[in-house]
């Protein structure tokens, strides 16, 4: 198996990828709990998210991201073997870059800082359940 390329889906053809994709995505989501599957379930599907793919002879990783005025947030991100597709974020950010987003925010668990170069704890959630 050759080294994963990442691949931007069009949103024209994200239907015929869902599928596949959407089991990665909601096990990101269901590992946070910061949001919805079914919200950016219909936003992807919609075309205001993005579906991002890491390929090789399969799907590897699946991520999704929206872009809102100059920042762009990777909604979520789930895949096996991590350390083969995670070099391929840098073209997620030259993407947001490109498109003139000056930040780029990650949605996901703390890990995420220890394997990111350049990203930092911002903020935190803080939670009580009642």
């Amino acid at each position: 198996m050759g080294d994963p390329r990442l691949i931007c889906v069009d949103p024209a053809r994200v239907a015929e990828f869902w599928p596949f994709a959407g089991p990665l995505i909601r096990a990101a989501i269901e590992r946070t709990g910061l949001s919805e599957f079914e919200d950016i379930e219909k936003q992807v599907l919609a075309g205001e998210q993005l579906l991002w793919l890491a390929w090789s002879e399969q799907i590897e990783a699946a991520a999704t991201t929206h872009l809102s005025r100059n920042v762009c947030t990777l909604t979520a991100c789930s895949g096996h073997q991590r350390e083969r597709w995670l070099p391929l974020f840098g073209a997620i950010e030259q993407y947001a870059k490109n498109e003139g987003a000056k930040i780029m925010r990650i949605y996901g668990r703390k890990g995420w800082e220890r394997v990111l170069d350049g990203y930092r704890a911002e903020y935190v959630i803080l939670e009580k359940g009642l």
